[in-house]
C-alpha cells in the first residue's frame, strides 16, 4: 500500500471512529454538482499518477487523484481519446487553468457532446478500487470487458458522487480518435431540428454529436473518411471550418460557450440551469427561457425562472426527469417543493436500493453525505 493510499485509509478509520463525516475532494471543480455537503475534506490529489497505459489493449490505469490533463495528454500521444468526452471545468486553485482528477471524472458521471453516441463514463469503467467505510481497501472488476461479470460494482460508482466510498484508482477503456471528422450547420427551429435528428438516427451515418441552439443545428460527423465524406454529401448543410468546429466542440464540451456564459450571467439574477433529459424522439418542451438541445435530443439545457414543480411535471410528461444543475442559491430554487432534491426523487423500489448501497459500502454513513440524495 503506498504511503498516500494509507494515509487516507488511517483518515477513513480516525474518522469511523469518531464518526466524522468526510467531504471527499479532487481538483474541486465539480463541487457545484448535487446537494450541498458539510465535513472535513479528505483530498484525494496525492493518489496520482497513471499506474499503466495498454494503448495496444486500449486499457489505461490511474490513481483517482491523477489530473484529467495528464491522462488525456498521454492519451493524445498515441492518437488516442476518452470517446465520451469529460468536462474540464475551471481550477478553482489556478485561475485561467481548466483542471478536475480522473476520480472525480468518475464520480461524477458527466460527459460530454459525444455521449449519445460514444456512450457514458459507466461505459468505459473496466475496473476500481474503492475505500470503503470501514477503512477497507476493495477491488472490482479488472482491464478488460469479459472479466465484468454478476453485480457490476465498478461501473456503480459512475455518477455516485463519492457517496459509496472513496474511488481509490480506476481502469478505463480509451478508443482511438477517428481518423476524420467533418462539422456541419444546417438552418432550422427546434421542431424541425428534432424531426432531422430522429430521422438521422435511425440511418447508417457516422453521427457524432449534435447541438441546437437559437435557430442553428451544428452536427459532427467522425469515422472512417470515406464514411464522412459520403454522410457529409448526403446530408448537405454548411460545413464549417475545422479551427471553428474544434473550438466550437470544445466549448460546448467544457461548457464555456455562448449558452453556458449567458447562464452563468442569468443565474447571478435569480434564473437557474436544469438539465433535462428525455427520449431523444420528444417534441419541443413547453417551458420558457432559453434552451440547448444536445444527444439527439436527449439532453434539454434550460436556463429558466420556472419553478421546480413546473420543470419537472413537463419533463415526467414525456417520460424524463430534470436536474438542478446550477443555481446562484439552490436552497431557495427548491424550496416549498415537496420531496425537492436537486436530482429527481427516486420511485420507492429505485430509493430502497440505493440506501441498501450506501449501507453496504458506508455503514456509518461517512462519505459525502447527502451529495446525491439528502437522506444518502
Amino acid at each position: 500500500m503506498s504511503k498516500a493510499l494509507n494515509s487516507l485509509v488511517e483518515r477513513v478509520r480516525a474518522a469511523r471512529d469518531t464518526s466524522s463525516p468526510l467531504a471527499i475532494r479532487g481538483a474541486g471543480t465539480k463541487a457545484f454538482y448535487g446537494e450541498a455537503i458539510t465535513g472535513s475534506v479528505l483530498d484525494t490529489r496525492d493518489l496520482t499518477g497513471i499506474s499503466s497505459y495498454e494503448p495496444s489493449e486500449l486499457v489505461l490505469t490511474a490513481r483517482a487523484g491523477t489530473p484529467l490533463a495528464e491522462v488525456e495528454a498521454a492519451l493524445a500521444e498515441r492518437g488516442q481519446c476518452l470517446p465520451f468526452e469529460p468536462p474540464r471545468f475551471p481550477d478553482p486553485e489556478r485561475p485561467g487553468q481548466r483542471g478536475g482528477t480522473i476520480g472525480g471524472v468518475v464520480a461524477s458521471g458527466l460527459a460530454g457532446p459525444a455521449r449519445a453516441s460514444a456512450g457514458g463514463v459507466r461505459d468505459y469503467v473496466l475496473g476500481a478500487t474503492l475505500l470503503n467505510g470501514e477503512g477497507e481497501v476493495l477491488s472490482f472488476g479488472g482491464q478488460v470487458m469479459k472479466n465484468v461479470a454478476g453485480y457490476d460494482v465498478s461501473r456503480l460508482l459512475a455518477g455516485s458522487l463519492g457517496v459509496l466510498g472513496v474511488i481509490c484508482e480506476v481502469s478505463l477503456k480509451v478508443l482511438p480518435v477517428p481518423p476524420a471528422t467533418t462539422t456541419l450547420r444546417f438552418d432550422c427551429e427546434q421542431a424541425r431540428a428534432l424531426d432531422l435528428l430522429q430521422t438521422w438516427g435511425g440511418q447508417p451515418l457516422p453521427l457524432n454529436a449534435s447541438a441546437w441552439w437559437q435557430g442553428a443545428l451544428i452536427v459532427r460527423l467522425s469515422g472512417a473518411v470515406a464514411a464522412v465524406e459520403s454522410a457529409s454529401h448526403t446530408l448537405g448543410g454548411e460545413v464549417i471550418d475545422a479551427r471553428l468546429a474544434q473550438g466550437f466542440w470544445a466549448g460546448l464540451r467544457d461548457q464555456t460557450d455562448e449558452f453556458f456564459n449567458d447562464a452563468r450571467r442569468a443565474l447571478a439574477d435569480g434564473a437557474a440551469l436544469w438539465r433535462v433529459s428525455v427520449p431523444a424522439g420528444s417534441p419541443p418542451l413547453a417551458l420558457q427561457g432559453e434552451q440547448l438541445i444536445e444527444w439527439g435530443g436527449a439532453q434539454r439545457w434550460w436556463v429558466s425562472r420556472d419553478g421546480v414543480a413546473r420543470v419537472r411535471q413537463v419533463a415526467a410528461q414525456h417520460g424524463g426527469h430534470a436536474t438542478l444543475y446550477r443555481a446562484k442559491d439552490k436552497a431557495a430554487v427548491l424550496a416549498g417543493a415537496t420531496a425537492a432534491s436537486v436530482f429527481e426523487p427516486l420511485k420507492a423500489p429505485l430509493d430502497r436500493i440505493h440506501r441498501d448501497l450506501k449501507k453496504s459500502f458506508d455503514p456509518h454513513g461517512l462519505f459525502n453525505p447527502g451529495r446525491l440524495y439528502p437522506h444518502l
